[in-house]
């Protein structure tokens, strides 16, 4: 019964470590049995190699125009938000970035290395093990920063409401309107490295000024900052029905102020000629007569005097018949 135990122990002892793994019991199965079972650390070796298998990416920069791009930083990140390499590309526009577990990373550009060029946005790098991830990624061209005035073409005054199109070609880029200080500003894109060509045109004046028609050309490079101004004239104004248009300023007086009382009446060319007054000046002349040597018009008003002449002479009348009267009745009483 003794021996019987001896001889199973190494079997029992066998199936545990094959079951749990565990290297720790294979010098004892072997020591207990003359043949002795086969490791376990021979078949997870490949599998613990296979797990610790690192990769990496690798990094190609270029611009729109086909250029590699040397000296353009970029950092990448574990999903921890940790850092796991970073580097430089080098004069061929490469750089790898290497021995990085697999997974899921992030991979952040931090400068272009270039005043032309723009960095691009981030962007997820999934590591494979025994691998390198291949990217090519390309910088675009900084922007072109534009400044627009709008300017009274006599004054230099600053104009709002003055709105433009700035394109190249037969394509409008940029659409700028001058605010309440008579500027605006934008962002041109760029394609080239080179000056690149671009025209302006005035689609809308502002208030009480005429539009400005022709189209002006500037160049402009990537990064730079540019200039445009427009220039605008005031609109012509319609003169008022009532007053006409004069080539200078005169200082005399227009007809209707010739110097006298502006309630004074000006005789009518008909008065003036034959002396005879109005209706309503016939009519005041008899209800009041006016006062001998005040005379209402120029000419002599022979009216009172007539009027006169004719009471003296009734008056003179009068006194005749009573006269005759009075005679009568004396005679009549001498008689009887």
């Amino acid at each position: 019964m003794r021996i019987r135990s001896v001889r199973t122990l190494p079997a029992a002892v066998a199936v545990a470590a094959t079951v749990t793994g565990s290297l720790a019991w294979a010098p004892t199965a072997s020591a207990q049995s003359p043949d002795p079972t086969p490791s376990t650390s021979t078949s997870s070796t490949p599998r613990n190699a296979a797990e610790t298998e690192s990769g990496g990416v690798a990094i190609l920069k270029k611009d729109p125009g086909g250029d590699v791009l040397a000296g353009v930083a970029f950092t990448l990140f574990d999903s921890a938000g940790k850092e796991a390499a970073s580097g430089k590309t080098n004069a061929q526009g490469q750089l790898a970035l290497k021995d990085l577990a697999p997974g899921v990373y992030r991979l952040k550009e931090t400068s272009s290395g270039s005043p032309l060029h723009d960095t691009v946005d981030d962007q997820d790098v999934i590591i494979t093990p025994g691998a390198y991830t291949p990217l090519t990624i390309v910088d675009p061209f900084k922007d072109a920063s534009v400044l627009l005035k709008a300017k009274d073409d006599k004054t230099g005054k600053l104009l709002p409401g003055s709105t433009v199109n700035i394109g190249s070609g037969d394509k409008t880029l940029l659409t700028l309107t001058t605010g309440s200080n008579g500027t605006a500003s934008g962002k041109l894109p760029l394609n080239s490295r080179a000056s690149s060509d671009f025209w302006v045109k005035q689609v809308k004046a502002p208030a009480g000024y005429e539009i400005y028609k022709p189209s002006k050309a500037f160049k402009a490079k990537p990064g730079d900052p540019v200039t445009v101004t427009v220039t605008n004239a005031k609109a012509a104004t319609t003169p008022s029905p009532k007053e006409k248009p004069t080539d200078k300023p005169s200082d005399r007086p227009t007809p209707d102020k010739s110097g006298k009382d502006e309630n004074t009446p000006t005789p009518t060319a008909s008065t003036s000629a034959t002396d005879t007054p109005t209706t309503d000046e016939t009519a005041s002349s008899t209800a009041a007569p006016t006062p001998a040597g005040s005379l209402a018009h120029t000419g002599a008003d022979a009216t009172p005097w007539l009027i006169g002449g004719a009471g003296v002479l009734i008056a003179a009348g009068g006194g005749a018949l009573f006269a005759v009267r009075r005679r009568r009745t004396d005679d009549f009483t001498d008689e009887n």
